[in-house]
């Protein structure tokens, strides 16, 4: 009798272990999905903004260096992004984008400012198409940005509770996951507004 209650705890066990590795998989894969997701958007948004130069170009002459500043923040948000791609559970890849996106809107922001003074570009119909696709593009940059942090906080918080975190690590699940944020708190909250 006591060796078949022996059998059942250890059956009981081996099954907890099988369920705890699947679910570490599973959460991962999920947050990495997202972050996939992420990655889409970004590009789409980095496809965009040589269209928004492009257009204005022949309008702002005068605003080379501004122009220039938005393509360079566009190149390294792109290689920041590179990076990221590669293991989306690396917290310096994930941080670096995060800065990257931060200059990026940054210089978008100085890009609309300059814009303000050129009533002719807002009213130019490229420009008002590449504006709203840029506009409806942060929107979702912002909705995936959530659901990878989301799906983050699931994988981390899984791995930590009891008992998965006796066996994260030896599973390959050593590592919590990064956050995707931006180093000015006040851009977590609302995706840029570019306006022509």
């Amino acid at each position: 009798m006591s060796f078949y209650i022996t059998l059942a705890i250890v059956i009981a066990l081996i099954a907890l272990v099988i369920v705890i590795f699947n679910t570490l998989v599973s959460l991962r894969n999920r947050h990495q999905n997202a972050f996939a997701q992420i990655e889409v958007q970004l590009k789409r948004r980095y496809d965009l903004i040589p269209n928004l130069v492009e257009t204005a170009k022949a309008y702002l002459k005068h605003e080379q260096e501004t122009l220039e500043a938005v393509i360079s923040a566009r190149n390294q948000a792109l290689a920041g992004l590179s990076a990221a791609s590669n293991d989306p559970s690396n917290a310096t890849a994930i941080g670096k984008l995060g800065g990257a996106e931060s200059a990026l809107t940054g210089a978008l922001g100085r890009l609309n400012v300059v814009m303000e003074a050129y009533p002719e570009l807002k009213a130019n119909e490229n420009m008002m198409q590449v504006s709203e696709e840029l506009t409806a593009t942060e929107n979702r940059v912002a909705f995936a940005r959530q659901g990878f942090n989301d799906a983050v906080m699931a994988y981390n918080e899984y791995k930590q509770k009891f008992p998965a975190v006796m066996l994260a690590a030896s599973f390959g699940h050593g590592k919590d996951a990064a956050l995707l944020e931006f180093d000015d708190s006040n851009e977590i909250q609302a995706a840029p507004k570019v306006q022509f």
